[in-house]
């Protein structure tokens, strides 16, 4: 009797202590969503069964049977159904990134100058934001993929803007460099030269804390940025060498082709996320303390360096957040790219989906996709953010 006494009295205070109640109901949580996923897949399973429909994803290895008008690595009608979304896959990441990076650009210029003290220059930023944010994105890919088809001329008249670049509504053709072994060898400079440009900042930066003394950091890093390319561009026998289009019959021949379907959807994203990321870069200016801008102007700085060195550091810190949200939406709205034919991961997705029968599938490599691709933003920004994080003392 006195056991059960003793029994009754801990089940009691196990009730009655909250992390006892908060774990008792994490276990209840946990056990049902477990209970509901089994369920789905359960009667998913059974229903595709039933109706005689394959599952799985051997379709993968299967030859695809259809075109993509474009493609960052090699692909026929005669590869494989994995070939194809790998293509769709790549082609997101494509216009993914290049979209982030011009938002960023064009957005910080916007932001910047909404608090610009020329009353023209304000107006026509906020003018430029509160137009295209409250437009839907949709609406505005129709507009830009109609204004390349449908209001530039045809490809035997296209617009000459400089020497071998063509608009027209068959796309853009611009010129590249040709082949060479100096070109190669300025690229892989170039890329050398960023590197070792955050390497002379960050030495800098540290050479400064200790003497006080700043560095000619934006004279040094533009020498490295362009001379060390130039430098192996004429090691490497100075080419000056670009393969220019011509129009040959009805298509052009040389040159980069740049679709009709790629440029509406890159310009769409970038000029719809760059008025957010102008908001998010405007508020996080202005969370910074003016009282710091007066007395970086009394110590005799000059404007572009204040915002440089004193407002932009701390603004940053309330302006990654929000922006990264803003990646992420970019990202997902790039399946909007469906709607104009860019032969991204839904389009080619959902070409599969309906040659194959195998729905289930196809959703799930999309969810997964999207869901590999916002956890690296998020990786990426949250490590970023961090890392620009004020460290108390």
């Amino acid at each position: 009797m006195a056991v059960d006494t003793l029994h009754v009295s801990d089940r009691a205070s196990l009730w009655n202590d909250p992390r006892g109640r908060a774990i008792i109901y994490q276990v209840v949580v946990i056990g049902g969503v477990v209970l509901l996923f089994w369920y789905l897949i359960s009667n998913t399973m059974a229903n595709l069964e039933r109706q005689q429909i394959a599952s799985g994803y051997g379709f993968l290895d299967r030859e695809a049977g259809f075109e993509i008008s474009e493609s960052l690595v090699s692909y026929s009608a005669a590869s494989t159904y994995g070939r194809a979304f790998l293509v769709g896959i790549l082609n997101t990441f494509k216009v993914s990134i290049l979209g982030i990076v011009f938002a960023t650009i064009l957005g910080t210029l916007i932001g910047i100058a909404r608090l610009s003290s020329n009353w023209l220059v304000a107006k026509l930023a906020m003018t430029y934001v509160e137009t295209l944010r409250n437009i839907p994105l949709l609406l505005q890919l129709f507009l830009w993929y109609g204004v390349i088809t449908v209001s530039l001329p045809g490809p035997r008249d296209p617009i000459n803007p400089l020497p071998g670049v063509f608009l027209s509504n068959r796309g853009f053709i611009i010129p590249v460099p040709e082949a060479h072994l100096g070109y190669t060898m300025a690229a892989v400079a170039l890329l050398v030269a960023i590197v070792l440009t955050v390497v002379v900042n960050r030495w800098a930066k540290a050479r400064q804390a200790v003497t006080g003394q700043p560095f000619p950091m934006l004279a040094a890093g533009a020498g490295i940025i362009v001379g060390l390319p130039l430098l192996a561009w004429l090691a490497g026998g100075a080419p000056v060498g670009f393969d220019v289009p011509e129009l040959q019959g009805f298509r052009y021949v040389g040159g980069v082709p740049i679709r009709p379907e790629f440029a509406a959807l890159l310009f769409g994203l970038t000029t719809y996320t760059a008025s957010f990321i102008a908001e998010i870069v405007r508020s996080g200016i202005q969370a910074v303390s003016y009282g710091q801008t007066e007395a970086a102007a009394a110590l005799g700085l000059r404007k572009g360096m204040i915002l440089r060195l004193i407002v932009l550091p701390q603004a940053m810190r309330v302006i990654i957040p929000p922006t990264t949200s803003q990646y992420l939406n970019l990202t997902k709205n790039s399946s909007l790219a469906v709607a104009i034919g860019y032969p991204d991961l839904v389009h080619v997705g959902n070409t599969t989906l309906n040659q194959t029968g195998q729905a289930i599938e196809a959703i799930s490599i999309f969810m997964a996709v999207y869901l590999g691709i916002s956890l690296g933003i998020s990786f990426f920004m949250n490590w970023y953010n961090r890392h620009i994080a004020l460290v108390e003392r």
